[in-house]
């Protein structure tokens, strides 16, 4: 059975750190772009960070840049984003997702429908 599970999400003061973790089972993880993507309320889904395959190139959206960093261990199966400086507007269900043939930057554009996703989990940032 193909899953993405997320964990780590949470409640966090503003300014603080966060670590998720997207874990894969089913499948072949080392062949698929894997994106993380958030969505607040009333707002449409974006992609936050994604990474290749290979580990060999990263995207971020403007507005995380020099704060979230995305990372992968393929012999785990799983997926990091580290989030740090967090701000109230980064409050969101956090999801990742998986899509094999594709770049980075079309991953997070959403420019191709991923072949999976995980089921979200909420980070809350807030005094």
């Amino acid at each position: 059975q193909v899953q993405l599970v997320e964990s780590g999400g949470g409640l966090v003061q503003p300014g603080g750190s966060l670590r998720v973790s997207c874990a894969a089972s089913g499948f072949t993880l080392d062949y698929y772009v894997i994106g993380w993507f958030r969505q607040a309320p009333g707002k449409e889904r974006e992609g936050v960070s994604c990474i290749s395959s290979n580990n060999s190139s990263t995207y971020y959206a403007d507005s995380v840049k020099g704060r979230f960093t995305i990372s992968r261990d393929n012999a785990k199966k799983t997926v990091y984003l580290q989030m740090n400086s967090l701000k109230p507007e980064d409050t969101a269900v956090y999801y990742c997702a998986a899509r094999r043939f594709t770049t980075v930057q079309s991953m997070c554009n959403l420019r191709l429908k991923p072949n999976y996703w995980g089921q979200g989990t909420q980070v809350t940032v807030s005094s």
